[in-house]
């Protein structure tokens, strides 16, 4: 692959345009306000294409067209976010269109940056496939709220795209993904179309204080983007996973409720990392997850709800009772803390926000954070535009601070777990020279 020498144009932009459907108006919820200050969630996805780069021109042409037929369904994902002068509550407005931008790196192949190991090389290139990085969803107010990069490899298509965060959610996210390719491939219409009636979930409109920039706001954050991390993929295969089960079910008594694979592979990377951090026994270590709420409101919300339906759920722990104590202690404490947040935690939840709405920052995680965002039940390798599943699906640069993993499930489709982790260089160092992980991690 080709040297990244400090910014060297790897990666050449060619053009951009907009993609709009209709006017379309749509009031954010409570769910939804959190994530004003948080920066778009990027997605990339990189495909071979049958004939190579020769393709690219058909596929652009074909993505473009359907991107233009998805907004239609999915309109607020054309809007710009607007402050109502009355009462300060946030809402989407009108027909503004999506950002399309083409790109070339034609020195570049698939497989240097779908490969199992990912060098920091190939990760410098990788966020250059992918648009807006470092721009807060605050931004929304006067830039597009979905941005894609089209980017011609030499074999291949990057499709990278930007999706702010105060519009919708993972679930959200690849919803929009397969509908759009799905339209792609020629489909009339998606086939779970989305449900925008965002007062099903909260009809309470907020006045929410913003601050004047985002840059203002960055200044404020101790843990904000500017930090120095190291990014790093841990593919673990389902035998890992299946390891990393039963080792946390082995000691549950008879008529206990199991752990999951989630709970204990969460359990496994929130040790480890707390290992590699080199925290005292008195040190506070968090694990935050982003549970999706739909099933757990009283009535449920449908699963095509589009939108923001996440809240953090948090467990907080000594160091020392973490490290010292069995791995089920720390899926207990992940099981506890999911199972706990029901219909009335939720609502709880809500009603504090917006007695007293705030703007986040990344530190409000709490101390020595790990924080799981993503899922490994996304169907991300279903999302196939006409020419294959993808060859890996990454997240980009943004929304990861020092201790973030993004789980996706693994390309072969039999149980395995990526996991895209953020950390400082020095924890990072060790976590890789961690015996305990990595013999987790080829199992």
């Amino acid at each position: 692959m080709a040297a990244v020498d400090n910014g060297a144009a790897v990666v050449t932009v060619t053009g951009s345009r907009n993609v709009a459907p209709g006017a379309a108006k749509c009031v954010l919820a409570t769910f939804d306000l959190p994530y004003i200050t948080f920066y778009y969630n990027q997605k990339l996805l990189l495909y071979r294409l049958p004939n190579g780069a020769s393709d690219f021109p058909d596929a652009v042409a074909r993505m473009s067209s359907a991107l233009s037929d998805a907004l239609a369904y999915f309109y607020p994902l054309a809007g710009r976010i607007r402050q109502d002068d009355h009462d300060g509550a946030l809402s989407i407005h009108g027909h503004h269109g999506a950002e399309v931008i083409e790109a070339t790196a034609d020195q570049v192949s698939v497989d240097d940056l779908a490969g199992e190991g990912c060098s920091e090389e190939a990760e410098k290139v990788m966020q250059m496939l992918v648009p807006y990085t470092g721009v807060m969803n605050l931004e929304g107010l006067h830039r597009p709220l979905l941005a894609v990069q089209l980017t011609r490899l030499r074999d291949g298509v990057a499709v990278g795209c930007a999706f702010n965060h105060a519009v919708l959610d993972g679930t959200s996210t690849w919803h929009f993904m397969s509908s759009w390719a799905e339209l792609c491939r020629g489909a009339g219409a998606p086939s779970l179309l989305p449900v925008h009636n965002r007062a099903m979930a909260r009809s309470v409109r907020v006045n929410l204080p913003l601050p004047p920039s985002a840059e203002a706001h960055e200044k404020t954050d101790p843990n904000g983007p500017k930090k120095q991390l190291v990014a790093r993929i841990f593919s673990f295969p389902a035998s890992a996973v299946a390891r990393a089960k039963a080792t946390a079910n082995a000691a549950l008594p008879p008529g206990a409720k199991p752990f999951s694979s989630f709970q204990s592979l969460g359990a496994h990377i929130w040790r480890a990392v707390s290992r590699a951090r080199g925290l005292d026994p008195s040190d506070i270590t968090v694990f935050a997850v982003f549970a999706d709420c739909r099933a757990r409101l009283d009535p449920p919300v449908p699963p095509a709800y589009f939108g923001n339906l996440i809240q953090a759920v948090f467990t907080r722990v000594p160091a020392g009772m973490l490290l010292g104590g069995p791995t089920e202690l720390a899926a207990g404490l992940l099981q506890k803390a999911i199972d706990e947040h029901d219909a009335r935690a939720i609502t709880r939840r809500l009603e504090e926000y917006e007695a007293a709405p705030k703007l986040f920052h990344y530190s409000d995680a709490g101390p020595n954070c790990v924080a799981v965002g993503s899922s490994p039940r996304f169907r991300v390798y279903d999302v196939d535009f006409g020419f294959g599943r993808p060859e890996r699906v990454r997240s980009g640069g943004n929304n990861k601070f020092d201790g973030m993993v993004y789980l996706y499930p693994g390309r072969g489709g039999d149980g395995g777990i990526d996991g895209e982790l953020s950390l400082r260089r020095e924890p990072m160092q060790r976590l890789e020279k961690d015996e305990d992980f990595l013999l987790m991690r080829a199992a």
